[in-house]
């Protein structure tokens, strides 16, 4: 697979994964401060940016694969991995099934999926069914505000960055075939990593519910709820979301 990736700073090895729809930009201000301690890997998954987008559906196994990809084109042979909603399910697996590679695990904003975890909010599933509706421009808007909690004065931000770096149609819908395929069910009990898990209190994309279900499934995991977050914690609060993660990272 074709993947864009980029390095930066030194020390300690991150490898960040994203979530549906988000190129490696869309760590929003994470990267830069993770940077000043660590060396940083940051990567368009497949089928979204400068990456390939083969034809879908694509699943987390694959993406999975593709993570690994770019540890071994790093010369990392073994990292921190921090995973955001869709990037939180591949981080799950890597840790799952890569243990030698993974040294702790951070979860941001995911779910175990199965029939066992919290379904999407219901003001989600709203919007999903009216975007249909609405002009691109507005729809794009609306996913922005509701990734975001309420009254967030970053809407502008996120928004500009999002039209910046539109999503291929072909390769969203393969990415979100992963995610809605899902199910972490007999993974979390092989995940030996230390692990912190993250969710947003305000998270309207991955019902917070979940972060604890994921704490309680993993040995050596601990749970950490930022208040009034939504689902993009690392861009909302990312001084206080980068010094959790490296707290719990030395």
């Amino acid at each position: 697979m074709n993947l864009r990736w980029e390095s930066q700073g030194e020390g300690t090895a991150v490898l960040l994964v994203h979530g549906l729809g988000y190129t490696r930009a869309g760590w929003g201000p994470l990267r830069p401060l993770l940077a000043r301690r660590h060396r940083v890997l940051s990567y368009d998954n497949r089928g979204i940016g400068e990456s390939e987008i083969p034809p879908g559906p694509y699943t987390v196994s694959e993406l999975a694969d593709d993570a690994l990809q770019v540890l071994d084109e790093a010369g990392v042979e073994r990292a921190h991995v921090v995973g955001a909603s869709l990037g939180g399910m591949v981080a799950q697996l890597l840790a799952a099934e890569q243990p030698d590679r993974v040294d702790r695990l951070v979860l941001v904003g995911t779910t175990p999926g199965g029939d066992e975890a919290y379904p999407l909010p219901e003001r989600t599933l709203a919007l999903i069914a009216e975007a249909a509706s609405l002009p691109p421009d507005v729809a794009l808007r609306r996913f922005v505000e509701n990734a975001l909690a309420p009254g967030s004065p970053l809407v502008d931000e996120v928004y500009a960055y999002r039209q910046a770096h539109p999503p291929d149609p072909v390769g969203w819908a393969a990415q979100a075939a992963a995610g809605a395929a899902w199910n972490a069910d007999g993974h979390l009990q092989r995940i030996t990593a230390p692990t912190l898990v993250v969710a947003g209190t305000e998270d309207a994309v991955v019902d917070p519910r979940n972060a604890r279900l994921l704490a309680a499934a993993i040995a050596n995991a601990r749970l950490e709820l930022i208040e009034g977050a939504g689902h993009l914690p690392f861009w909302e609060r990312p001084e206080e979301f980068a010094n959790l993660v490296e707290r719990f990272l030395t």
